[in-house]
């Protein structure tokens, strides 16, 4: 009798495992985790408001400026506000879904239906795939450039144009390997530059020569043209000026002063601020960088290659720990998530600031929180299908 069975078993075709579009399963599930997912990111995005209303608002109203100015800079800072709350937003979102289905015992039933608990989120992975692209887009375009537009908007209209004037034109600037020093009393991105002092020193940190300039322009094939120029050379020990030449033109090849005005501008930008590229090509032009301020930027550069993937790294964590607390209940598993995105976020920090330090290796400082957390998250999908 058992051998017919095992018989009859034998025969039965084993279904494969389906990888594609599950129509009615995949939509139902998108479509609660995007109805959570808007109304979190509406609710961080308010909060986010609230605050820049409580630190900026009073400035304005002093000033009197105009509303469309008032609103028009509340806007521009927006972009910010939702590259920082689109993790939390996801891993919450997702949290909260696969909570309320696990409550429900919809996960069982999937679950028992034969798909499996990986296949139950591939909806919410793919959005997270496509949450983590535009995050990357938030962070190497958008909100550098909105920022430096609220900044602008908030000087005219709170009367301190003057002071944005000076901010853009004023500049000192260090070259990367520690050995020039420029400062610019007006700085033209593409121009004439005004009114310059160039200090050189030697390897041993001592000063070489300086030259002071009324203008200089940058030519790319010449290098730098100083007009009406003084050029002064100082002692060995960089103590004492020696008599001073001077110049109506005065030209510094490529090789002896390589910066451009595009590199001076890039540099003095706050780190954070500048852009993967940007970060890339100041690493690639400047081979005697200082050892520090490499680090520094190697360490922005991983983690800016790192941080928007918590974006999927947040779907990836939310599918195993809200299905681990389905019997718990919504309230566990949103504690559970907002405890391990806070955990993510202070280890990161941690990690750059160790990076930036020269404490940890920057590849290390930058990458390792996330893929460490990856790997628990993949730990905890394989734990929950056996």
């Amino acid at each position: 009798m058992f051998s017919s069975q095992r018989k009859e078993i034998s025969k039965l075709k084993v279904q494969p495992r389906c990888w594609l579009l599950l129509k009615t399963l995949d939509f139902y599930i998108l479509r609660e985790f995007l109805i959570h997912f808007f109304v979190l990111i509406l609710l961080c995005v308010i909060l986010f408001l609230m605050g820049d209303v409580f630190n900026d608002l009073s400035d304005f109203l002093k000033a009197k400026a105009k509303m469309s100015e008032i609103l028009t800079y509340f806007l521009l800072k927006q972009p910010g506000n939702i590259r920082f709350v689109l993790p939390i937003s996801v891993l919450l979102a997702s949290m909260w879904t696969m909570a309320k289905f696990g409550k429900n015992l919809e996960v069982t039933a999937m679950r028992a239906s034969g798909v499996s608990l990986f296949r139950c989120g591939g909806s919410l992975m793919i959005v997270g795939l496509i949450v983590t692209a535009i995050n990357i887009w938030f962070n190497e375009k958008l909100v550098p450039q909105f920022n430096r537009e609220a900044e602008s908007v908030f000087y005219v209209a709170t009367d301190n144009e003057d002071k944005l004037r000076e901010a853009r034109t004023m500049l000192t600037y260090r070259s990367p390997d520690k050995l020039r020093t420029w400062l610019f009393r007006s700085f033209s991105a593409a121009g004439e530059q005004q009114q310059i002092i160039l200090k050189k020193y030697r390897n041993d940190r001592t000063l070489e020569w300086d030259i002071q300039s009324k203008s200089a322009v940058h030519d790319p094939r010449r290098g730098w043209t100083f007009a009406n120029a003084r050029i002064t050379p100082y002692t060995k020990d960089g103590l004492m000026p020696k008599p001073s030449t001077h110049y109506e033109i005065l030209i510094k090849d490529s090789v002896s002063l390589p910066e451009t005005p595009d590199d001076i501008l890039k540099s003095i930008k706050p780190k954070e601020e500048l852009s993967s590229l940007d970060i890339l090509y100041l690493l690639n032009k400047t081979r005697n960088m200082a050892p520090k301020l490499k680090a520094i930027y190697l360490t922005i550069f991983y983690n800016r290659m790192a941080f928007p993937w918590s974006c999927f790294l947040a779907v990836f964590l939310g599918i195993p720990l809200a299905t681990k607390n389905e019997r718990s209940g919504i309230i566990l598993a949103i504690v559970s998530a907002v405890l391990l995105i806070v955990a993510y976020y202070v280890i990161s920090m941690v990690f750059v600031v160790f990076g930036k330090q020269q404490v940890i290796p920057p590849i290390v400082a930058g990458l390792s929180p996330t893929i460490a957390f990856i790997i628990f998250g993949w730990y905890n999908v394989l734990k929950l299908r056996n």
